[in-house]
């Protein structure tokens, strides 16, 4: 059996991220997962501006950007019929250059992420599936499970990271996945799409019953069209025809998709928006979307596992010097982690509330579309590089309710900035 500092569970994004963190510590790290690469995940694909600074800190920044990947320069949002809003995203800093957003397919991005991973000396090993914790003196000691080859393996590590998603290990075995208060479970269908017109650099959101899409251009012609419903709303239906039925519905969707067709097989993920509660073990980290996962409209996913996994990586860090305790360790990243995303989780949770509810979502699109720096500073917000607090401060709502009483009963006068002679709601042409 081997020995190793800290056995990672996951290749994603989180597990990538905590691997190179910690073996840049001088730490002897495995990454096991399951699948070999490349493998595809259903995901929005844009990540957000934030991100850019940990793929710099964490050395793969540079070998996405010799890909050429798209840059998004802000979102395109329509909903409920209202007049679509185009906003950019905002300088990081005043008198700065505007920010942008990675538009990255994750066939691309795990890659990369991996082979920066063993760039550093992470043991990277795909194919292996981890079936169980070893646990001594209620601490988890290593991992156990099989191979593709169907041999079994140990391995025993002073810790243990599970970055194995929304279906991990230690939510399963410990029965970690906290209720919604009585709310369904959401689903995202996903499929990307070839041979549109070239789209403008932006990410589009349609708000429209059932649901909402993402639409995130990956390519010349190309993009990731996600669809997101109530789970409810797939109940006795093909999920290939009411993906694309239900796409194709919206005014808008329809013509920024002219001519386009899923290139692949629609795939779905399910148990979107949900909460985990701690593991009672100590020896063992979760960082990702094994951590919990919020309603996806925000697309802030990966900017979240990789800000997640420095912030674990830190103090797993304390424990493996024999500062602390695993268990303190484990206290103290789950409080950082709640510190630090504690309005952003607030924000994203009255956003789900707000698309879901026409009328009160219709008065903020006037609200925003008359006053684009209101859209930008939430824009900002969403994107990471502005504090949450900056739109969940009562100065905001203030000026928001303002605005949108003054413009309930008139058209706004603005749809917010966007590109130049493209017309709202379709693609570049």
């Amino acid at each position: 059996m081997s020995a190793v500092d800290v056995a990672v569970v996951g290749g994603g994004p989180a597990g990538a991220a905590s691997a190179i963190f910690l073996a840049r510590q001088g730490y002897a790290v495995t990454l096991l997962d399951r699948a070999r690469f490349p493998r595809d995940k259903v995901c929005g694909e844009f990540i957000s501006p934030a991100a850019d600074a940990l793929l710099n800190e964490m050395g793969v920044l540079a070998a996405i950007e010799a890909r050429r990947p798209l840059r998004l320069k802000g979102i395109f949002l329509a909903a409920h019929g209202e007049r679509p809003l185009w906003v950019d995203y905002p300088p990081e800093r005043p008198g700065g250059s505007p920010m942008s957003s990675l538009s990255v397919p994750r066939l691309d991005l795990d890659g990369l992420l991996l082979q920066r991973a063993r760039a550093v000396g992470v043991q990277v090993r795909e194919g292996f599936a981890v079936t169980d914790f070893r646990v001594r003196d209620g601490a988890a000691v290593g991992v156990a499970g099989k191979d593709d080859a169907g041999a079994g393996f140990e391995i025993a590590a002073r810790l243990v990271i599970d970055a194995g998603g929304r279906n991990c290990l230690a939510i399963r075995r410990f029965g970690l996945r906290k209720k919604r208060g009585g709310k369904r479970g959401k689903i995202a269908l996903a499929a990307h799409w070839r041979g549109g017109r070239r789209f403008a650099p932006y990410c589009y959101m349609h708000i429209q019953p059932p649901g909402y899409t993402g639409i995130a251009p990956t390519g010349e012609g190309e993009a990731n069209v996600v669809l997101v419903v109530e789970g409810g709303a797939l109940k006795g239906k093909d999920p290939e025809e009411f993906y694309r039925r239900t796409v194709l519905a919206e005014p808008s969707r329809r013509a920024l998709l002219e001519g386009a067709a899923p290139m692949e097989k629609v795939r779905a993920v399910d148990s979107l928006a949900y909460a985990v509660r701690t593991a009672p073990i100590g020896g063992l980290m979760l960082v990702g979307d094994a951590m919990g996962f919020m309603d996806p409209f925000t697309g802030e996913g990966i900017y979240l596992s990789l800000r997640s996994a420095k912030i674990a990586a830190e103090a797993a860090g304390q424990a493996l010097a024999g500062r602390v305790s695993s268990r303190q360790a484990i206290d103290e990243y789950r409080e950082r982690r709640l510190r630090e995303f504690r309005w952003k989780f607030a924000i994203s949770r009255v956003l789900e509330g707000l698309i879901e509810r026409p009328a009160p979502c219709r008065w903020v699109m006037r609200a925003l579309g008359a006053r684009p720096a209101l859209a930008e500073d939430l824009v900002g917000v969403i994107g990471d590089y502005f504090p949450a607090r900056k739109v969940a401060s009562a100065g905001f709502l203030l000026r928001l309710l303002g605005v949108a009483a003054a413009s309930a009963f008139a058209p706004a006068e603005s749809g917010g900035t966007r590109p130049e002679k493209i017309p709202a709601g379709s693609p570049e042409s």
